[in-house]
């Protein structure tokens, strides 16, 4: 069938859907108005068209995905008198052609997935014509056999002219026509069954109907025979294979029906048979393209997923069934696809499955394809743990050889997710999120290698899942807040100011530490809004402390935290600016911390905002001093005031006596930062002892324990001295 031209995609896109969907609908006329036996006109055809083809585009997009419109819309044409073999032939490639270009629109489908509903709405609606034609015909047929088979035992004076209408229909009939004894002997045959046989009609009379065993026989097919030659049911149908003379097999829809005699009695079977051979073929194709990927024909996510709901389906019998699946997830194909092209990414992907079908050839094994550099072996029937380390193995060992294309020699490095256990405890969504996760674990321990699933860590992993999704609208719902560590004048005691620590008091978690969701919000973007709503919070804070005590000589400074992506944010200092003007808070109140290793290497230009921010008054104070990136020399050209000690250089002041080399290294750093006139505030102070040396060395601030814990801002000034070990 030659199918009209295709309109681009941007002259498709431009119209609204019922635009749309009526070009679909006159092309689909045109394509098959000229095979129809009808009255109507093409404007009156393809009003009649219409809803059957907002039926599919409905289909196409519905969630969840249904087939049974396609059903209805194939019966539709059948309704409509498009009965010519070859209207479905042109449907079926309009549908194919057009469906997406003119329906799949929404943005929410990928291209692949939209082709594969489109292939298997082919399918539904080559299934609803056929079956509404077979029963079309079945009925007429039925009727007319009926009457045929009743009029053979009508009146003699009837007898010509009943045996000579019987035969005109039995003859002429488009299926095949039987009629047996309740014995199973073959009674009559029409041409059309003989053909479909093999055109040898001596072949079909020799055989019972009993003889007739195929081995996809259904269980049921024989029990509704048994049934139906008793007497107890007058009709069954099913979906019947056969053997030819020839050895092919032929596949069938057959209705058999009883016919009883004058007073009831069962006294023939009467079997109405389609010829459904080339119809399963098509299926089966359809079925195939449906659950295959194209690229390397390995089975895809919907085949194999079927398979997975099944190895992991509780076993029946008491038998203890395992299973084992890997999740690979190769490394470094994207760079391959960007700097090579996709062409050579994809005959890297065909030889990937080549080599991965290889590894699962035994039985109860399978490998799938479910997207991109995605791939997933499964195997049944597993011992333990050791089979699926062992398949893990061989996949790893399969990729070590580099793969030429095009004379390159490309080496091919994959994570693996190892997911091992009994049948019956998971279901296969769970399944599959847990080898996710797992390989997402084998791939940041460095790639090439594979992990073991652990519940622990997969609990971890969807809960930091859901903080995640969970963290934009937690800031529009009011749910973090700002606790407040006071900062102490070491020589006298007295307060200088406080600590700004940012906590998320969660529906579900409760009150999580900024350690449980700040690598979140950096990860997502959202710690530059959440930051500035810290910042606001805190200057807030600072001022309406200034306003309450507006005697008091002692200013409070406020420190508030600055992560690395907010260093690199455009705005920084424009929003600082801005924060501190609208509350009205001097520059020189506040104090932003900024860690060591986010200033390792910075240039000038990470530096700059930094300068600016210094020059108007604000302290700069790097953090988490001495964690393991400590570069003296460095600190001569940053912007900072103020340095602030890890605890872990003040943890050995806690021991009596105190461990002279930790003693040594505070007095050399608090007499390096004096002498470059730079403050030092000593964190994680939690005894008196501890205070009492800080203080005897020269440091000038400190926090912790000790002090107080992070608090309410109204507790700033309550400081309860107390040893916190």
């Amino acid at each position: 069938m030659k199918v009209p031209s295709q309109p681009s995609g941007s002259a498709a896109e431009a119209d609204g859907p019922e635009d749309r969907l009526r070009r679909f609908v006159t092309i689909w006329s045109r394509a098959i108005f000229p095979v129809t036996a009808t009255s109507l006109t093409r404007a009156e055809f393809e009003g009649h068209l219409l809803p059957l083809a907002r039926l599919l585009c409905e289909a196409l997009l519905a969630r969840p995905f249904d087939t049974a419109p396609a059903q209805r819309a194939g019966a539709g044409l059948v309704d409509a008198h498009c009965t010519d073999p070859d209207a479905l032939g042109r449907s079926l490639g309009v549908v194919d052609s057009y469906l997406v270009l003119y329906c799949g629109t929404d943005p929410e489908f990928a291209a692949e997935e939209l082709r594969a509903r489109c292939a298997r709405l082919q399918h539904a609606m080559a299934t609803g014509y056929a079956q509404a034609l077979r029963e079309r015909t079945r009925l007429e047929q039925e009727a007319i056999a009926r009457s045929a088979l009743a009029a053979r035992s009508a009146a003699e004076i009837a007898l010509h002219a009943t045996e000579s209408r019987f035969r005109a229909v039995f003859d002429g009939a488009a299926i095949g026509i039987g009629i047996a004894d309740l014995d199973g002997r073959i009674v009559e045959i029409n041409d059309t069954m003989t053909r479909m046989f093999g055109g040898v009609e001596a072949h079909v009379r020799s055989r019972n109907v009993s003889e007739w065993v195929h081995p996809e026989d259904g269980p049921h097919v024989w029990r509704l025979y048994e049934e139906l030659v008793r007497g107890e049911r007058e009709q069954y149908r099913v979906e019947k294979p056969y053997y030819r003379g020839d050895g092919t097999v032929l596949w069938t829809n057959l209705t058999v029906s009883l016919l009883r005699d004058a007073e009831g009695r069962p006294q023939y079977q009467l079997a109405l048979m389609e010829d459904i051979t080339e119809r399963r073929l098509l299926h089966l194709r359809l079925r195939y393209e449906a659950t295959h990927d194209a690229l390397t024909g390995l089975p895809n996510r919907t085949l194999f997923f079927e398979r997975l709901e099944k190895a992991v389906a509780p076993a029946t019998g008491g038998d203890d069934a395992r299973f084992a699946l890997c999740y690979l997830d190769l490394d470094g194909f994207k760079a391959i696809n960007d700097s090579l092209g996709h062409s050579v990414g994809d005959r890297l992907l065909v030889e990937v499955a080549d080599r991965l079908q290889a590894c699962a050839t035994g039985p109860g094994e399978m490998v799938a394809r479910l997207g991109g550099d995605e791939f997933v072996a499964l195997t049944t029937g597993t011992d333990g743990e050791g089979d699926a380390v062992a398949l893990a193995d061989r996949i790893l060992a399969a990729l070590s050889t580099p793969v030429g294309v095009d004379g390159r020699e490309l080496t091919v490095r994959g994570s693996l997710g190892v997911v091992e256990g009994p049948a019956g405890e998971r279901t296969a969504a769970e399944v599959l999120r847990s080898a996710d996760i797992t390989m997402y674990r084998a791939k940041s321990a460095g790639g090439n290698r594979f992990e073991r699933a652990d519940p622990e860590a997969d609990a971890r992993a969807i809960t930091r899942h859901g903080l995640t999704t969970a963290l934009p609208t937690a800031l529009e719902r009011g749910e973090f807040f700002i606790e407040y560590q006071p900062l102490v004048h070491l020589d006298d005691g007295s307060v200088h100011g406080a600590e700004a620590l940012v906590r998320w008091s969660h529906p579900q978690h409760g009150v999580l530490g900024p350690d449980r969701f700040i690598p979140l919000a950096e990860d997502t973007g959202l710690i530059v809004p959440l930051g500035r709503w810290v910042l606001q919070e805190a200057v807030r804070q600072a001022r309406s402390w200034e306003l309450d005590n507006p005697t008091s000589g002692n200013q409070l400074r406020i420190n508030v935290n600055l992560s690395p992506t907010q260093l690199h944010h455009p705005r920084l200092v424009a929003d600082t600016v801005d924060v501190l003007e609208r509350a009205g808070l001097a520059p020189g109140a506040l104090c932003l911390e900024v860690t060591e290793s986010a200033l390792i290497g910075a240039d000038e230009d990470l530096l700059k905002p930094l300068r600016q921010l210094a020059e108007m008054g604000v302290d700069i104070a790097l953090d988490d001093f001495g964690t393991g990136y400590s570069n003296l020399a460095n600190l001569r050209r940053l912007p900072v005031s103020v340095l602030k000690l890890d605890r872990s250089f003040t943890r050995g002041m806690q021991q009596h006596p105190v461990d002279p080399v930790d003693l040594k290294i505070v007095e050399g750093i608090v007499s390096l930062a004096h002498s470059l006139e730079l403050a030092v505030t000593v964190e994680g102070v939690e005894t008196a002892a501890q205070a009492a040396r800080l203080r005897e060395i020269g440091c000038d601030t400190a926090q912790g324990w000790y002090y107080a814990r992070p608090g309410a801002p109204d507790r700033i000034h309550s400081l309860v001295l107390a040893d916190a070990v």
